[in-house]
């Protein structure tokens, strides 16, 4: 399954014809590719998505709105926001696609045969299957409502639990997060299809540079940054180097005041929200990557620089753990800045053991590939409409990402 070449958005709206034996999915994206500091999510949902138009099915996505957000046809995919507005608070844009997302969905996907619900900060799930009248299956690239009941001092984590159990079929786009969705619901079946990455990512020589990097929505305690800061403290007298901090997000204002607290002004950097080409270049222009998360669903930006011939380095939690085996990269003890500054320190001089996990992490990347993903997301997807129409579907559904 291979999508055409990627074309600029248009704002056609005009519905295209469908053919009566075409799979039609309504798909509750949340977030739009085209909205600023949208996160992997989207690109996933896209990248899956546009294969799928290009493989026959016929492909909505309601997402959130934003400033500028307009109805689309993107590749083949049409986009439609929702909410109240276009204002530019995130939080009331949230809760505008909440109210209307339920009603939208029934009235759009009265002829859909097959309703994909994507899970969402801060409770996952609306519990989709009981509403949307359809068959529905939930994309799961976010299971951390645990997290932010913490934070907000908000039981959201219950409604992630009365949700994910309202499921009878998920994919999880890791193994971590497919075995947490079996505990909350032994009876669901899961199936494990990761990320992939665009072929462009795996070009170019590799070269040993000078910057610590993250990329990645700024988030302070979700992303880890209060840590890798922290470490950095600690660790930059003894390198010379700078961190680079590429994306932007909610929590940009307190990241710069920690900066400030902690005296590194001088050896950081924020650059911004960076994508495409340029994203391509920072990661493969810098010696080391950090994902520094407290929790991840698949991770990948860690993907993403190991094809760039850019080693990682990771706290060891589930999910990441998969993306960055032995040779590629490094793991720390979860949450300990003084674990991960030694071994910023540790690893930055270590310029042939640099080398050797760039060759050995591109190698390993080379294998998460969209088009591979797309043909198992769209078995699954076949599977499930088979089995609500009781009509002969594929005999066999892979269940893994590495294939």
């Amino acid at each position: 399954m291979t999508a055409p070449p990627a074309r600029t958005a248009t704002t056609e709206v005009v519905a295209p014809s469908v053919a009566a034996d075409t799979p039609r999915v309504l798909h509750l994206g949340f977030e739009d590719p085209l909205m600023p500091g949208a996160g992997g999510g989207s690109v996933r949902t896209h990248q899956i998505n546009r294969r799928l138009v290009a493989a026959g099915f016929s492909v909505t996505v309601l997402t959130t709105t934003y400033p500028g957000a307009q109805e689309r046809v993107q590749d083949g995919v049409r986009y439609v926001p929702l909410g109240f507005g276009q204002g530019r608070n995130r939080l009331t844009r949230l809760l505008g696609y909440i109210a209307r997302l339920p009603f939208e969905a029934r009235r759009r996907g009265r002829d859909a045969d097959l309703v994909v619900e994507d899970f969402f900060a801060p409770f996952s799930t609306m519990a989709a299957p009981l509403w949307t009248g359809r068959p529905t299956i939930g994309m799961v690239q976010w299971l951390h409502a645990a997290d932010k009941a913490r934070q907000y001092r908000v039981p959201v984590h219950w409604l992630e639990r009365f949700g994910v159990r309202c499921h009878s079929r998920m994919i999880a786009v890791s193994q971590g997060t497919a075995d947490k969705l079996s505990r909350l619901n032994p009876a669901a079946r899961v199936d494990v299809i990761g990320n992939g990455i665009d072929h462009e990512a795996l070009d170019g020589e590799l070269t040993l540079g000078r910057d610590v990097l993250f990329v990645g929505r700024l988030e302070l305690h979700p992303k880890g940054l209060d840590l890798l800061l922290t470490a950095w403290a600690t660790a930059a007298p003894q390198l010379g180097a700078r961190l680079v901090l590429a994306g932007t997000g909610p929590d940009r204002e307190r990241i710069e005041q920690l900066i400030a607290s902690l005296g590194v002004e001088d050896s950081v950097e924020l650059v911004g929200w960076v994508s495409g080409q340029a994203k391509r270049d920072l990661v493969r222009s810098a010696r080391l990557v950090v994902v520094p998360s407290r929790h991840e669903t698949f991770g990948l930006v860690a993907v993403e620089a190991l094809a760039g011939g850019t080693p990682v380095v990771i706290f060891d939690i589930p999910s990441l753990r998969e993306v960055v085996p032995a040779g590629c990269g490094w793991k720390v003890e979860p949450f300990s800045t003084d674990a991960l500054a030694a071994e910023l320190v540790r690893r930055y001089s270590a310029e042939s053991e640099l080398l050797a996990a760039g060759v050995q992490g591109r190698s390993f990347a080379r294998q998460f590939d969209w088009d591979a993903q797309a043909e198992r997301q769209a078995a699954v997807y076949r599977s499930a409409v088979s089995a609500e129409t009781g009509a002969p579907g594929p005999s066999h559904v892979p269940h893994s990402s590495r294939l």
